[in-house]
């Protein structure tokens, strides 16, 4: 029996991923920036055993259909290949996090899976490699791999394509990141049907493109200079310019809702006030707001006028993963 356990948390992608140049490898169409965050995560335990005839896979304590496990299967099977083992997994993976609403459960889900199973069978990958295998199982859980801020570089192929640190200087220290949690329900659209929509029907995809290298460039400026509000100007536009795509799109969707809207105007009623502070969405519903440290409770009391208390969670920059333990019995 081979075990080993995991801990990773979630990112936030300030420059955003949209749109998969290879679907099978999961390479992207443009480079992403992002901030790993403290607030919520994935632990999980992947025990290999002689006893087992198929792999398992419970999540929040509860044995997953086939068709859930079919999914972990496949990952576990690019872990076994680098391995050279045949045996199969008990898979319990605990998400501090709400699954598939727009809180980027699958980038801890899948960087926790990556580094429990390889922790399990002695890989010893480096962080690159460890970075690109959880790329197989979900893009952005490339990302969860590092601690504080990562560029995912799409590269052109399985062995170029996974990110890496941005050199920050302690930064993502001095920002905090609220989230409005609008929705915590199922997404009625996933990012994955998203964004294959969304690339080949809308309109806007090939204009999205052209500008995410300046974007990046501009985030990665803004990070090296400690400039706050220059990094919240490029989140929030990159944000805006993503979900922009998607109305465009055949048929057309979007991922705001009413409370997402009221959110977005509060956080531009806040910054004319004179409070710096930033908002950015992923394919959800749910708004985070980018602020400096000093200014978050001043943020929070303003949203807290208008949202429960359950649906505002601040967040810090977080950790790079963490291998909890490994066995081999």
């Amino acid at each position: 029996m081979f075990s080993g356990k995991a801990r990773a948390y979630t990112n936030i992608a300030l420059i955003k991923y949209w749109g998969k140049e290879n679907q099978e490898l999961i390479i992207p169409m443009n480079n992403s920036l992002s901030l790993t965050l403290d607030a919520f995560y994935t632990e999980t335990t992947v025990i290999f055993s002689e006893e087992l005839t198929e792999d398992r896979f419970y999540l929040d304590n509860q044995l997953q259909d086939p068709k859930a496990t079919l999914n972990v299967s496949r990952f576990l099977d690019l872990v076994r290949q680098k391995a050279d083992c045949s045996l199969y997994a008990t898979v319990k993976s605990q998400n501090f996090v709400p699954t598939a609403a727009g809180l980027a459960s699958s980038a801890s889900g899948l960087a926790a899976l990556a580094g429990a199973a390889s922790a399990a069978l002695n890989l010893a990958l480096s962080p690159a490699e460890l970075s690109r295998l959880a790329r197989r199982g979900s893009g952005s859980a490339c990302r969860s791999i590092y601690g504080g801020f990562a560029e995912w570089q799409k590269g052109t192929s399985d062995e170029t394509s996974y990110a890496v640190e941005v050199p920050s200087n302690g930064f993502e220290d001095e920002l905090s990141m609220l989230f409005v949690v609008v929705n915590d329900a199922q997404k009625d659209i996933s990012s994955r049907d998203g964004m294959q929509r969304t690339v080949e029907t809308s309109a806007f995809y090939d204009g999205w493109l052209q500008t995410v290298p300046q974007d990046l460039q501009k985030a990665k400026q803004a990070i090296a200079e400690r400039n706050f509000a220059a990094l919240g100007e490029v989140t929030e536009a990159s944000a805006l310019k993503m979900h922009g795509t998607t109305l465009a799109a055949n048929p057309p969707f979007t991922y705001w809702s009413a409370e997402s809207m009221l959110a977005m105007n509060l956080v531009r009623q806040i910054r004319t006030a004179g409070i710096p502070c930033y908002f950015t969405m992923d394919a959800g519903p749910n708004v985070k707001i980018l602020v400096e440290r000093k200014n978050e409770a001043m943020v929070q009391a303003a949203l807290a006028e208008h949202f429960a208390p359950q649906q505002l969670i601040l967040a810090h920059a977080g950790p790079k993963i963490e291998i909890l333990s490994k066995e081999d019995a």
